[in-house]
């Protein structure tokens, strides 16, 4: 007895069967006609809103050319002042805790978890991130005190 008989209770049908012998009908063929049909169509389309799209920009376009002496008014948003960061030899930096912000414990199904809110300083920046209370202890424990 097959395996497939053992479990099924039954023979197994294979797919050999399940077509007549002689030759078979394309039905896909048109399909794959209209198919392509759309895709040249699409194409088309495409082309036109390019050549469109070019030719607005052609109109626009322009060549500017800038002198030694020229002014030019930039967007004083864009400017911010030069920071100098001290960098050690592994190119990374220390950030100091400086203050505890906040608070907030999270109930878990059978334990619970303390975070706080550390404000951090580095030179002129600060941020702040909440942190596990368990890790700040360890580490800066003067912020406890």
């Amino acid at each position: 007895m097959a395996p497939f008989e053992a479990l099924h209770e039954r023979r197994c049908r294979s797919r050999i069967g399940w077509f007549e012998v002689g030759e078979a009908e394309l039905i896909g063929l048109d399909l794959v006609r209209q198919a392509m049909e759309k895709v040249k169509f699409i194409k088309e389309r495409l082309k036109i809103a390019q050549s469109h799209q070019k030719s607005y920009s052609d109109v626009c376009r322009r060549d500017l050319e800038f002198k030694e002496d020229d002014w030019v008014v930039g967007d004083p948003s864009a400017i911010m002042p030069i920071e100098t960061i001290e960098v050690n030899e592994e190119l990374s930096y220390k950030e100091n805790p400086v203050f505890i912000l906040d608070m907030q414990v999270r109930k878990l199904r059978n334990k619970e978890i303390t975070s706080i809110k550390v404000l951090w300083r580095n030179q002129q920046v600060e941020e702040a991130t909440w942190e596990a209370e368990e890790e700040i202890k360890n580490k800066y424990p003067y912020l406890f005190e």
